[in-house]
């Protein structure tokens, strides 16, 4: 009995959670639906089997950098160094594995390395109370000046059978990095949604001085945040220099804008407090089928710029006026 209990409040859980979901984000899931089924219209090449495992490839690291965007932007702040930090760790590491480091030592190393690029941002912010813009687009500038300086503005090569095999790899027919951004997705919804660490977010995004008068600690909350953030964006690097067969001084050029307009696409709201990673990773996928459809219909790489750039204000837009209606 008591099973049949837990079972049916489990399940009553799930369904709410559900219906909570689409509710949310029932705007966006239309936008994806009508997105996808035009294209699959326009290109027949849009929906086959190669071409969806190729975007959600394409996505993967898009939605690692989101996940850290989302939490940044629902404390308040911002984070435009993940970027390069992407570009700063893959390159660290194809560089320590081309020089014959053991690759468990070379991994770690560069992800180590990448992930205190994070910690620097949240300590700088933290104990000065800088702009996070201007704090991480001048650690932004400091990694590419680095990965450039120590490249010299050449890519560096990584081939390793096992290293490569972690980007370019397979499980059950599922690409790697997709099953790697699917964990972290799943992880941090649940740090996000389950944790105490998820509610101190919220709070501090919501108001910064009413979460320090119940008792939050600020800094310890920022300087988690923009370590996350540093550490996801390595973690990123890594693999996709393992996909790349080599570091690249100018990967992740731009990933930073892909990462925010994927966050606002979702719902995350720039005032702070608002947003779930669970409208993200929608805000990531439309991003990504956009690109490639764009790219099956041979429309010019420049373009797409212009055309992301409109999403992000619009989507800043409508979160403008969607506060403008619960005000009144």
């Amino acid at each position: 009995m008591n099973t049949e209990v837990i079972n049916h409040s489990f399940s009553a859980r799930v369904k709410k959670g559900i219906t909570t979901y689409f509710k949310e984000n029932l705007a966006i899931l239309v936008a994806f639906i009508i997105l996808c089924v035009g294209l699959s219209i326009a290109t027949p090449a849009f929906f086959t089997k190669d071409n969806i495992l190729n975007v959600l490839r394409q996505v993967a690291t898009n939605s690692n950098l989101a996940i850290g965007l989302t939490m940044a932007i629902i404390i308040g702040g911002i984070d435009l160094s993940v970027g390069a930090v992407l570009a700063f760790s893959g390159l660290l590491c194809a560089s320590f594995i081309s020089d014959g480091m053991n690759l468990g030592l070379a991994v770690l190393l560069a992800f180590t390395l990448g992930a205190l690029f994070g910690l620097l941002n949240g300590l700088i912010i933290a104990y000065t109370n800088m702009p996070p813009f201007v704090v991480t687009l001048a650690t932004q500038n400091i990694a590419r000046g680095i990965v450039n300086v120590y490249a010299n503005g050449q890519p560096i090569s990584a081939r390793n059978p096992v290293f490569n095999f972690l980007g370019v790899g397979y499980l059950l027919g599922i690409p790697l990095p997709v099953i790697y951004s699917f964990v972290l997705l799943a992880v941090m919804i649940l740090i996000l949604g389950r944790s105490k660490f998820g509610r101190q977010l919220y709070a501090v995004g919501g108001n910064e001085e009413a979460a320090r008068f119940s008792g939050i600690n600020i800094k310890k909350v920022k300087i988690i945040v923009y370590t996350l953030c540093g550490a996801l964006a390595s973690f990123s690097g890594i693999i996709l220099a393992a996909r790349m067969y080599s570091g690249q001084p100018t990967a992740g050029d731009g990933f930073e804008l892909d990462a925010i307009a994927a966050s606002v696409l979702g719902g995350v709201s720039f005032s702070g407090g608002v947003g779930k990673l669970g409208g993200t990773i929608i805000g990531v996928l439309v991003l990504g089928v956009l690109t490639n459809g764009l790219n099956l219909l041979n429309i010019n790489s420049f373009w797409q710029y212009i055309i992301k750039g409109i999403i992000i204000l619009l989507a800043v837009y409508l979160d403008i006026l969607k506060k403008r209606r619960e005000k009144n």
